[in-house]
C-alpha cells in the first residue's frame, strides 16, 4: 500500500510539533524548578521565580535567536525545539521580548512600544476579566 503524496507534506509539520511538545515540556519543567528554586533561596516576599525565569528567558531568546534563527553558518532545524518549544515552554515573555525587539530593529518605533505597552496592559485586564467571570460564574 502506498502513502498518498499529500500525507507527505503533512510530515515536516509533524516533526515541527513533536520538537515544540517535546521543547515546551522540558521548558516548563525548568520553569517549575526554577521558581522552586528561587522561592527556597531568595523566599516567597517577591515573585523572584517568575522574575528570573522571565529575564533568564530573554537572555536565552537573544543567544537562541542569533544562533538558530538569524545566523546563515548555524541550521535552523533545531529553532522550534528551542526557541518556540524550550524557551515558550520556560517563559512566554522572551517570544514577547523578541516580537517587540524584531518590531524595533525594523524602525517601527511606535509599533514596538503599541506591542510592549499594550501586551502588558491588556494580559493584566483579561486577567481581571477571568478573574471576575469565574468567580461570577462559581458564585
Amino acid at each position: 500500500m502506498s502513502i498518498p503524496r499529500s500525507s507527505a507534506k503533512i510530515t515536516p509539520m509533524i516533526l515541527t510539533l513533536v520538537q515544540i511538545g517535546i521543547g515546551g515540556a522540558f521548558g516548563s519543567i525548568s520553569r517549575f524548578l526554577t521558581g522552586v528554586a528561587a522561592e527556597r533561596i531568595l523566599g516567597t516576599g517577591f515573585p523572584y521565580g517568575t522574575f528570573i525565569v522571565n529575564m533568564v528567558g530573554s537572555l536565552l531568546m537573544g543567544i537562541a535567536f542569533v544562533l538558530l534563527a538569524d545566523s546563515q553558518s548555524v541550521s535552523t532545524k533545531f529553532a522550534p525545539l528551542v526557541l518556540t518549544g524550550f524557551l515558550g515552554g520556560y517563559t512566554t515573555f522572551s517570544a514577547y521580548s523578541l516580537d517587540f525587539w524584531r518590531l524595533f530593529t525594523e524602525g517601527r518605533l511606535e509599533a514596538a512600544m503599541g506591542y510592549a505597552l499594550g501586551s502588558v496592559f491588556v494580559a493584566i485586564v483579561s486577567l481581571a476579566v477571568g478573574i471576575t467571570v469565574a468567580r461570577w460564574g462559581l458564585s
